[in-house]
């Protein structure tokens, strides 16, 4: 049900993928920008009318030229030390975008680990904090029949491996 995959998040075939957003929705550098491209212009205009999100919100667009049918955009934390309420609105995040898929009726969605690249929240922790919120979607009844957590390089793939394990898959 849960999945460590290594690869491109713009290339999967599911219904839907997650993208990492910064609070404009308009697309950035890393995941955010890498799926914006895939997705084509489209995917741009739709999110200017969406008028942003706030951080440890999450919205949801059509996917566009993606395989994905639907793009939900999380806006997780910058890391500031960890004392400003960074793990709560990470986890926050990771709660809306699994209340948008089961609103959504998706079955299938890959996420992205959210807020590690520019924003530069610890790798580790960040990766807890997501399967401790997909985990706890999926024990609370989750229509959702498969969750990839999609990781870019081989370190981080066997970080969230290790991760994985410790919640007894």
């Amino acid at each position: 049900m849960v999945e460590i995959v290594k690869g491109d998040i713009t290339e999967l075939q599911v219904d839907a993928i997650v993208n990492a957003a910064n609070q404009t929705l308009l697309g950035g550098g890393g995941v955010d920008g890498a799926i914006h491209r895939a997705a084509g212009p489209r995917l741009k205009a739709e999110c200017a009318m969406a008028a942003g999100c706030p951080t440890g919100s999450a919205k949801l667009t059509e996917g566009y030229d993606l395989p994905a049918r639907f793009v939900i955009h999380a806006v997780g934390p910058v890391w500031h030390g960890g004392g400003q309420g960074e793990d709560e609105l990470l986890a926050s995040c990771y709660r809306a975008a699994m209340r948008l898929a089961e609103e959504h009726r998706i079955d299938t969605i890959a996420f992205p680990c959210i807020s590690t690249g520019v924003y530069h929240f610890p790798f580790e922790r960040a990766c807890g904090i997501a399967l401790s919120e997909i985990f706890r979607a999926l024990d609370e009844g989750s229509r959702i029949r498969q969750v990839y957590c999609v990781c870019f390089s081989e370190e981080d793939f066997d970080t969230y491996q290790r991760i994985l394990s410790t919640f007894g898959q």
